[in-house]
């Protein structure tokens, strides 16, 4: 369902897609889907295909980053959330990044976790479905040819690292659970059930500081140096043109380094022992994990959930059941707090937990985004 105002681009005819697919992925079975599934209705949609196979961690990345793309008209990722992480920051990390993020991108659910496959089948519309209609429906979006832009989130961490993230950013007990759960791939999205039950097991609680720019809060900051008609874009401000080297990467605007304090106009959470923090900015942190239900693909809002120690393992397995109808914010629990912010830092305060980027492990420290 379109949201208005979005404008559509579309594939040309006939077209060739570079597709990234990672044979390792959730149960192992992407080469095998991709072969009885998705190549039958690509031909019949007159989208030739050129298959490059990952053998290890970073191949997709380095393949996007070096190679000239000029000859495919759109990457399709065949594989879990990972691998598209990998594209994006590959085609972020090449010198003509603002034309190489034009190219359009497609994903096709092949891992345990597609939390972004089930969000896009989410706007289209589609009704909620799992594995091979999941993977059915989105080869049937991509056919349809399709396309429109999508928010990314600049992160910074304190070590200097900076990574683009199209998903979430987590810390805590979601996180806790992705990791863990590695161990059962094979279990398809099973993993994360088995790795919900044994993380509540051992519920532990992280201590650390989150701050957030709130949106309604963002008119009474600073006024940044900006065009007002100017659109905001991939999370971040444009800056006034001629401030920025070509080629350089956009500049975070609304945040300030990591060393100094968060401006005045910024919200300090006023706890600081947490069971998990969550920012996510698509509607599905999982297949089954609609936690985001007002999230759109280019909403230019981060989803910042939060929920404070001294929650029950009870009412935690009660939030996580209400969220794979998307109905976990209607339960009202004190614990569980949801803002829609601009930015958000949060600074753990020993190195405790595991950190993610779009499902991936991050070492714990100082980040925002």
């Amino acid at each position: 369902c379109p949201s208005p105002g979005d404008s559509y681009g579309v594939l040309p005819r006939p077209c060739h897609a570079l597709v990234l697919l990672n044979p390792q992925s959730g149960s192992g079975r992407a080469l095998d889907d991709f072969q009885a599934v998705v190549q039958p209705m690509l031909a019949e949609a007159d989208i030739a295909t050129t298959v490059f196979v990952t053998e290890r961690p970073h191949h997709a990345h380095e393949k996007v980053r070096d190679e000239d793309l000029s000859q495919w008209d759109t990457l399709v990722v065949m594989s879990g959330d990972g691998l598209l992480f990998e594209v994006v920051n590959g085609l972020m990390e090449r010198p003509d990044w603002k034309e190489a993020m034009k190219k359009p991108l497609c994903i096709l659910p092949g891992g345990s976790g597609n939390a972004l496959a089930a969000s896009i089948n989410y706007y289209a519309g589609y009704d909620h479905v799992a594995k091979k209609k999941l993977l059915t429906n989105c080869t049937f979006i991509l056919c349809k040819g399709l396309y429109t832009q999508m928010d990314l989130v600049s992160l910074s961490t304190a070590s200097g690292k900076r990574f683009f993230s199209f998903l979430g950013f987590g810390w805590g007990f979601i996180s806790d659970v992705d990791i863990d759960s590695e161990k059962y791939r094979w279990l398809g999205s099973a993993r994360f059930t088995l790795g919900t039950l044994q993380c509540l097991a051992k519920l532990r609680v992280y201590q650390g500081r989150l701050s957030y720019l709130p949106i309604a809060a963002e008119q009474g900051g600073p006024p940044a140096p900006r065009d007002p008609h100017a659109p905001v874009t991939n999370g971040h401000i444009p800056a006034p043109a001629g401030t920025e080297a070509p080629g350089s990467l956009p500049l975070d605007s609304l945040l300030v380094p990591l060393g100094q304090p968060v401006p005045a106009h910024w919200t300090v959470v006023p706890e600081e022992e947490f069971v998990l923090v969550y920012a996510i900015y698509q509607s599905h942190l999982g297949t089954n994990l609609l936690m985001a239900p007002a999230a759109r693909l280019h909403d230019g809002c981060i989803h910042l959930f939060y929920m404070k120690a001294g929650i029950s393992r009870v009412t935690l397995l009660k939030l996580f059941l209400a969220m794979s109808r998307g109905t976990h914010l209607d339960l009202n629990c004190p614990h569980l707090c949801y803002v829609p912010v601009r930015a958000f830092r949060l600074e753990p305060r020993v190195a405790a937990g595991i950190m993610t980027v779009d499902g991936e492990a991050l070492a714990c420290e100082p980040v925002q985004g």
